[in-house]
């Protein structure tokens, strides 16, 4: 891949993904790394979404799911931002998801224009027609830009019109949230308990990493779920097949990046079916942030307060798994009302937007 621009002295390249951090070649993916956290340390202001090299490498090697380009943005050789494309492999897809990260010392002279014609031109050589990006939005004094949904709003700031002056549309808004573990947790233990009560068919089950057999076939299940049943606007995305294959090589991208993960399920107790589930992803360094990835409950199990069952019940878990880790981070759409509700009642505050960007390419 040829990619000296046209500007001088920058280059958008390709990296090597080194099979350990302490191999010979894996000088670039450490540049990275260190460009990625102080790229997120700038938006957000704290180490909240900080990974060592360590954690991040197994989420960056090969797998049959996803065709992944990764590059580096240089300046004069001195490394200002990475960029990346996935390509999914399920079925025929048609979509690319991909991200462009510069410090902000280099922001306004090209170099994500740059950069943006690179990532476009893969995925336009793979076929890809629904290009498709997600950012952080810091609060702003800027004019709101609204999704179609209807629901949260981002600033037109410098990203906003990065995004635009490319031909993208925003198509939903996501809440970063965040909860203090080290405060009262009285109120999880009645949101808990009244939850308990409303969910009287139903039990909790939890398990670290990895799953026990009994519980592999509802947890895929569920993970199919995620792209059907939880809210995404017009951002598109490929229905996807879980299998025990799948699900091993998820939980070795983290048990090999030094994480491990509780996951908190709801069973159904008549039919021993997993209807609801939580994921608290927890870093070696219990002094960190937390993150939940996934929380869902399946459409044809809810109204029973499943989501604040399972979410209330792996927070005091956590608390006592990791009784330093200040808090969690988490993100949800915001036409998520009723996540967002529980979340809300639970303790969770707002800390930023995201904004989910796409463009259709002709």
């Amino acid at each position: 891949m040829n990619t000296k621009t046209k500007i001088a002295g920058l280059t958008v390249r390709p990296y090597i993904i080194p099979a350990s951090v302490d191999n010979d070649d894996a000088t670039d993916f450490l540049a990275m790394v260190d460009v990625r956290n102080r790229i997120y340390r700038e938006i957000s202001g704290s180490d909240d979404e900080a990974m060592t090299a360590s954690e991040l490498l197994p989420n960056f090697w090969a797998d049959e799911y996803t065709k992944r380009h990764f590059l580096l943005i240089e300046v004069d050789g001195v490394v200002v931002g990475r960029a990346g494309v996935d390509l999914p492999l399920e079925g025929e897809s048609h979509v690319a998801f991909w991200i462009i990260e510069l410090i902000q010392d280099v922001w306004g002279q090209g170099y994500g224009s740059a950069a943006y014609e690179v990532v476009e031109q893969i995925a336009r050589d793979a076929g890809r027609t629904s290009l498709q990006s997600w950012a952080e939005h810091p609060a702003s004094d800027e004019p709101r830009i609204e999704p179609p949904t209807g629901f949260g709003y981002v600033p037109k700031d410098h990203i906003a019109r990065f995004y635009m002056r490319h031909g993208y549309s925003l198509e939903q808004v996501e809440r970063k949230s965040l909860f203090d573990l080290q405060g009262d947790l009285s109120t999880v233990h009645r949101i808990g308990g009244e939850a308990r009560v409303a969910a009287s068919d139903y039990e909790v089950v939890q398990w670290m990493l990895p799953t026990p057999a009994e519980f592999v076939a509802g947890y895929c299940l569920m993970k199919e779920r995620m792209v059907t049943d939880a809210p995404s606007a017009d951002m598109e995305f490929d229905e996807e097949s879980w299998d025990d294959a799948r699900l091993r090589k998820m939980e070795s991208r983290i048990l090999d990046g030094e994480r491990t993960q509780l996951v908190t399920a709801a069973r159904h107790r008549v039919t021993g079916e997993l209807c609801a589930f939580n994921e608290l992803n927890i870093p070696l360094d219990h002094t960190l942030t937390t993150h939940q990835n996934d929380t869902l409950v399946l459409s044809d199990h809810r109204g029973h307060r499943l989501g604040a069952l399972v979410k209330s019940a792996g927070i005091l878990r956590l608390r006592e798994l990791a009784p330093e880790s200040p808090r969690i981070i988490t993100w949800n759409a915001e036409e998520n009302r009723p996540m967002l509700s529980i979340n809300e009642e639970l303790g969770f505050y707002p800390a930023a937007h995201i904004g989910a960007w796409k463009k259709v390419l002709s």
